[in-house]
């Protein structure tokens, strides 16, 4: 969507901070010997709170209010009882969700605890690289740019990314046009990010897959050459100059 009138912005603000809000606290909430269903309850139990409805439960009938990956799992890792969380684990958390009518989205990467199997170099990876992303949007810049700005940077500290999974336009709902903001070169993708809108920008910085294909379960995303990823993302306002960041609440840079 673009923003045209403070109604949608206050909308859009309101939105993001509902999940900035469930993602940061459910990133503190986090322990070992946890179950993954244990803090997916609460984070549910946040959005409630906040009013917003679960993005892929309203959208898609997900089987939990966000999306929880661990270790080898890329992205829409299912929240389930028998996912117990352990020391060192590589967690991602996706939180997206509809408030009064606005769709917001944010997610991060990080090491749970003490970081004994050395993934923490790969999510400040991540970090680094959306955190340059966002620095180089705005009004005009072609999405295929940014897009080799990711790849490029990941190759730099010896990573890849994947390919089939990538940020979007959002707003009115979940996803919205730009469908495809890739983490990689496409040469035939000539649109450019258009200011005033709204869109979601996330990494996927991958240790050695490059295409994410669905597990048995039907829902969560694996590396077809295995390996591990290291998601972040934001949901932001393209304008001539630095973007809006309406998620920077969620604390992923810290």
């Amino acid at each position: 969507m673009s923003i045209t009138k403070e109604s949608e912005l206050t909308g859009m603000q309101e939105a993001s901070k509902a999940v900035a809000t469930t993602l940061q606290k459910m990133r503190d909430y986090a322990k070992p010997c946890m179950t993954a269903k244990e803090l997916d309850d609460f984070g549910g139990k946040i959005l409630n709170e906040l009013g917003a409805k679960s993005a892929p439960k309203l959208t898609y009938g997900f089987p939990g209010w966000t999306c929880i990956s661990i270790n080898n799992e890329v992205a829409h890792g299912v929240p389930s009882d028998k996912k117990i969380l352990a020391e060192g684990d590589l967690v991602n958390i996706d939180v997206s969700a509809e408030l009064n009518g606005f769709w917001s989205d944010n997610g991060g990467s990080f090491v749970l605890g003490e970081d004994i199997h050395n993934h923490q170099h790969l999510v400040n990876t991540s970090k680094k690289i959306l955190q340059k992303a966002l620095n180089s949007i705005k009004g005009g810049v072609r999405i295929a740019d940014i897009g080799r700005l990711i790849e490029t940077e990941a190759k730099k500290s010896g990573y890849k990314v994947i390919k089939n999974l990538t940020g979007h336009g959002i707003g009115r709902s979940l996803h919205e046009e730009p469908h495809e903001i890739a983490n990689y070169y496409e040469r035939s993708n000539l649109t450019r990010f258009r200011k005033n809108s709204v869109v979601a920008i996330e990494t996927f910085i991958s240790t050695h897959s490059t295409i994410a294909g669905t597990a048995e379960d039907g829902w969560t995303l694996v590396g077809t050459r295995g390996g591990y990823v290291a998601q972040h993302e934001h949901t932001i306002i393209v304008t001539d100059g630095k973007p809006v960041i309406l998620t920077e609440m969620n604390g992923i840079f810290n």
